[in-house]
């Protein structure tokens, strides 16, 4: 049974020539204990996910198609203030900035007690007791003492930390982490990794996890989603679309990661850049870019379709498709 379903979703931005559509009918879901990883370029549609399914859309983006479902109940369509409560209990998130999630005039403690007050039905000392213990399990030493200090006074891993038990503070299903990571050293990155996988393990929790970083994908995910131009290029087993990509764009990403054991003096790349939203060029979004290009892809839209252990939408893998 899936905890997260997304089903056709499309963002649109109202502008002077009309509508452009970020997200072009994206369909995923993530089971219980599950981490699924979004990776893609800037400008992809990563974020634009997540601010989706946490109902935190920037005005004018609005949800124009599709389904948002959680637990079986659809949550895209709620009132704001109905949102409200689903995002504090349900949905966790964690997001790029620590400072942007903490305010800097209340101490972590406040605002911890306050988020779980909000939601969960304990007293005061209950809450105070609950805070602590998370500040113990997201790796914060002395918590007993630090609960009184202000965001400042901590480190920027340690605010991330003080972020990640936030998003815990309410026992939510779903937690949306979009790039929580970024701003960190690779040692604190690492913390930052193992600390979402072993919420994942311990309460059974689900995590989109949305970086850039295919590393971090690699070390942490189940499956991945790899997006493209707003729509998903390809989708499938972490260990399948790292090893063996079926998406040319996806091939083009795994190339680009630097090889330890080759010496050379050029990194690969992909040449030229993600269309704007007002230019995505006919047929497959990817195919001005692609070093695999037929005719096909410039006049016809690929959907995702089997390509071997994951779902690539790429029409290299049409015949496979026909055969199967």
């Amino acid at each position: 049974m899936s905890l997260l379903q997304v089903k056709n979703l499309i963002v649109e931005f109202p502008s002077r020539r009309g509508n452009l559509r970020a997200l072009d009918d994206i369909s995923f879901d993530i089971a219980p204990g599950e981490i699924l990883g979004v990776v893609g370029e800037s400008g992809a549609g990563k974020s634009l996910t997540g601010a989706a399914i946490i109902g935190l859309l920037e005005p004018p983006g609005r949800v124009a198609g599709g389904e948002i479902l959680l637990e079986g109940r659809r949550i895209d369509n709620l009132p704001h203030d109905e949102m409200r409560h689903v995002r504090g209990r349900q949905i966790g998130a964690i997001f790029q900035d620590p400072l942007t999630s903490l305010n800097p005039l209340y101490s972590v403690g406040r605002q911890l007690i306050e988020t779980i007050q909000t939601h969960l039905p304990v007293n005061a000392d209950e809450a105070r007791r609950r805070a602590i213990d998370l500040l113990k399990d997201t790796g914060i030493p002395a918590a007993e003492e630090r609960i009184d200090h202000y965001p400042h006074q901590f480190s920027g891993g340690m605010r991330q930390r003080v972020v990640i038990a936030l998003a815990l503070a309410a026992e939510p299903k779903l937690i949306v982490a979009d790039e929580p990571t970024t701003a960190l050293d690779v040692s604190i990155q690492a913390q930052i990794i193992g600390l979402l996988k072993k919420v994942c393990r311990e309460r059974g929790a689900a995590v989109m996890l949305i970086t850039h970083d295919m590393g971090v994908i690699a070390e942490t995910c189940d499956r991945v989603a790899v997006m493209y131009a707003g729509r998903i290029a390809e989708i499938g087993p972490v260990h399948e679309v790292i090893n063996q990509p079926a998406h040319p764009y996806t091939a083009g990403l795994m190339a680009a990661i630097p090889d330890m054991t080759i010496d050379r003096e050029q990194l690969n790349q992909i040449d030229g850049a993600m269309p704007r939203l007002n230019a995505i060029p006919k047929g497959c979004a990817f195919n001005p870019r692609c070093p695999q290009v037929f005719e096909r892809c410039r006049v016809e839209r690929p959907e995702l379709m089997n390509a071997g252990a994951t779902r690539a939408a790429c029409w290299l893998h049409a015949r496979q498709e026909v055969a199967a």
